[in-house]
This record gives C-alpha cells, structure tokens and sequence, in this order.
C-alpha cells in the first residue's frame, strides 16, 4: 500500500519562504498532553493546526466512541471547518504527547486578505489537501475494488510523475524548516 501523503505538505509546499515566515511569526506552538481533548465536534474552532509532534485521534459519535483516523506529525487540522466556517464533525483528542502548531483563524483570514500571492498559494495547498482527503474516503468506502474507473485513479497515485515526487520532497523540506524554525524562535 502507499503511503499517503501528510496533508499539510499540500499546504506547505507551494508556499514561499516569505509565507512560512509568516506562518511561523503567527503562529504559535502548544504541547497537547495525553488525554486532552484539542477540537470538540460541533464546537467552533478559531485556528487552523499543523501536528508537529504526537499522535492525535479524530473519532465521531457523542462519546467519541468510533475512530475515524490518528493524525501523526505532518498532517493538518481543522481545514475543512476554515473553509466553510462551520463546526468540525469529529472530535480530535491527543494520545500522546503532542505539539501542534497553532495558526490564528482571525490572522489567517486577514493575510489572505492583503496577500493574494498568498492566498492564492494557500487555498491550492487547501484544495490539494481535500482532494486528497477525499481520495482517501474513496478507496476506504471500497469504492475502487467495485468501481474500475477508479483503478486509474489508483494507478495515478502510483505512477507518481516526477514532478509531484518533486513537490512532496520540497514540500518536506518545508515542513521539516518550519518546525526547524519553530525551535529557534
């Protein structure tokens, strides 16, 4: 099986280092202990998260009694509730010992207000990120085993083109300078 892509290498890759600066001086970083819950379904959320550490759990139910995914270190937050403005679905709760990179909702919405190099890098970056985020539902509902049109879909992902490799790698690289970055500031 392939390894899927963190979703926030979507986000981050086709920033320029003037956008993760930014990024880095907004944002601010938290330790989430074990057990402490980040994002509550259907409670407003007012940031967009970068896990840079930990294992995060996203379930659903009134108790959180049913796993949807656990989240590592690369993977996004609380994306599809920036761009729609709604609460999120799932309730997000720390296994271990996180640290999440938090980034302003209001600060965010501002900047890709005055910037639109900005803005338009980050709603890509956002669109890649769901797009992914749904070809993922897909082939988890079993969809592609019933549906042969989306073997190819599947065959894209493996036949990768050089440029996206290209992408993801720098888009890595990004990541790992921002966290890098963090660190220092």
């Amino acid at each position: 099986m392939i390894e899927q892509p963190k979703k926030a290498l979507f986000i981050l890759g086709g920033l320029d280092d003037q956008d993760l600066c930014w990024i880095i001086n907004r944002g601010k970083t938290q330790v989430i202990p074990p057990g402490e819950t980040l994002i509550y379904e259907g409670r407003t959320i007012s940031a967009l998260y970068i896990v840079l550490k930990g294992v995060l759990s996203v379930s659903i139910s009134p108790n959180g009694e049913r796993e949807l995914a656990r989240l590592v270190e690369g993977e996004v937050v609380g994306e599809i509730s920036f761009i729609d403005n709604r609460p999120p679905l799932a309730t997000v709760k720390a296994l271990e010992e996180s640290l999440v990179l938090v980034v302003p909702r209001f600060e965010l919405i501002s900047q890709l207000h005055k910037n639109a190099g900005f803005a338009s890098r980050f709603y890509q970056g956002i669109c890649l990120c769901l797009a992914s985020r749904m070809r993922g539902t897909v082939r988890r509902l079993g969809y592609e085993v019933d549906d042969p049109s989306l073997e190819d879909m599947e065959q894209d992902t493996e036949d990768m083109t050089e440029s996206k490799q290209d992408f993801l790698e720098l888009a890595e690289a990004k990541f790992n300078w921002l966290v890098e970055n963090l660190k220092t500031s």
